[in-house]
């Protein structure tokens, strides 16, 4: 394959970027105006919410079992199943916030570079060893490429755990680490789509395959992607609707979340359970390793592995979502878990209801970044109420739009780490239900 004219790269990287700010793709006017590429949900009327009053009747919390023979209720019962989750560390310091992610020019416009930049190598690359004399050389030229990848892949670990310690310390915000874990995401699919190229071309070469290495660096650098950077990519691009990205750190981990497409969607990276110079683990060996640290989902289905050498991914794909873990031979420990749960068999949640002004109001509890589920209902006919504003306030913070309630009066945001506010509001109606706290985090077992 010949390496890409300056001038196609050119329109390639333009017709990216046109693509992230064509109004084919807008995203719908109430989403859109959630403020799309901020660091926090824009203020959805705060001083106005305000001024009208606001009753303020004793919460009732729910009981749980009541809730859960409700026909109406979608909740499945937590009593016989849980999606245990990875966290940051348990006794580390750790920060945590949301972000508003929406179509940002900017933001893409630096990954369609970084995009053409690394697609543009990879085409020289394969042209160089295409252009190989003799079958010698041609060998020499695709083990060197091998080996650039792999020192890439170095580098790739090195920029994703500054941005870490970056954000955790307070000297990234929200949205520059999505989009530098965007950009790293994006570089490292393109290095494996090189490694895919340069194993064809192994294969065409008289007496010689890949080394078994390549298999293993490609599994490493699928441990930079995940379903929400994906979902974060499409965002920056106007691809989907702007969306809300939990987001955790500490010095060494991540955690990620966000509602997608009627799912929650989330991605956890513990560096501190990846022993990078660890010995290598088998296939059988891993899917011991997750069936023992999420038993529950594991009872599911059978998982499915691929790895080689000391990284393992492991697959669970489920009647309610799918289960992703990369396995540290090193350490025997999930690393990286990328959970898809499909929010109306979301397990995990603890509702608390409260009754005033006309409302009856339930809010499924989760844990820190899981998803809450706010009911709206008509106090005396039960009948749920749509397009009901709700708003959501953490700590003294003032509230900020989550959004309206739809046809079953239903609305949805991502659990804060600390306490939080919910309010209803539906003038001159409104009720509040305050102190809110997420429930403890499910952990995989060796994480408890």
């Amino acid at each position: 394959m010949r390496a890409l004219p300056i001038s196609l790269a050119v329109l390639l990287l333009f017709a990216a970027v046109a693509g992230a700010v064509s109004p084919a793709v807008a995203a719908p006017a109430a989403p859109a105006d959630l403020g799309a590429g901020s660091d926090a949900a824009v203020p959805s009327g705060a001083d106005a919410t305000a001024a009208t009053p606001v009753s303020t009747p004793e919460r009732v919390p729910a009981a749980v079992d009541d809730a859960e023979e409700d026909p109406e209720r979608s909740q499945v019962d937590p009593a016989n199943r849980t999606f245990r989750t990875l966290g940051t560390p348990g006794g580390v310091e750790a920060r945590a916030g949301s972000s508003v992610r929406g179509a940002n020019l900017g933001s893409s416009i630096g990954f369609a570079v970084d995009g053409t930049d690394a697609a543009m190598e990879t085409a020289a690359v394969v042209q160089q060893i295409e252009a190989a004399e003799s079958g010698v050389e041609r060998q020499r030229r695709i083990l060197a490429a091998i080996n650039r990848v792999e020192r890439d892949e170095l580098t790739l670990n090195s920029r994703q755990a500054r941005a870490f310690s970056a954000h955790a310390s307070g000297n990234l915000s929200d949205r520059e680490l999505l989009d530098e874990l965007v950009r790293i995401a994006a570089t490292a699919r393109e290095y494996d789509e090189r490694l895919e190229r340069i194993d064809a071309l192994a294969a065409e070469t008289d007496g010689f395959s890949s080394p078994t290495r390549l298999d293993e660096i490609q599994v490493a650098l699928q441990v930079y992607e995940g379903p929400v950077r994906e979902h974060a990519l499409s965002a920056a691009r106007g691809e989907v609707p702007a969306t809300e990205v939990y987001v955790e750190s500490s010095e060494r981990s991540i955690v990620l979340s966000t509602v997608a497409d009627g799912d929650y969607v989330r991605e956890v990276v513990r560096l501190d359970r990846w022993d990078r110079g660890g010995g290598s683990i088998s296939n059988d060996e891993a899917i011991d390793v997750t069936a023992a640290s999420y038993p529950e989902t594991a009872a599911l289905r059978q998982p499915d592995a691929f790895g080689a050498g000391s990284v393992q991914r492991i697959t669970i794909p489920h009647q309610f979502g799918t289960l992703r873990t990369f396995v540290s031979g090193g350490t025997q420990q999930v690393f990286v878990e990328h959970q898809r749960v499909a929010l109306d068999a979301f397990p995990d949640s603890v509702p608390v209801a409260e009754a005033g002004d006309g409302f009856n109001i339930t809010v499924d509890r989760s844990y820190a970044g899981g998803p809450v589920t706010v009911t709206v209902r008509d106090a005396e006919t039960g009948e749920p109420l749509p397009d009901v504003t709700v708003t959501k306030s953490v700590g003294d913070s003032n509230s900020q739009a989550i959004g309206t309630t739809n046809a079953d009066g239903v609305v949805r945001t991502l659990s804060p780490a600390g306490s939080y506010r919910v309010t209803v509001v539906d003038e001159p109606r409104a009720i509040f239900l305050d102190d809110l706290q997420p429930i403890p985090t499910p952990r995989p077992v060796d994480d408890d």
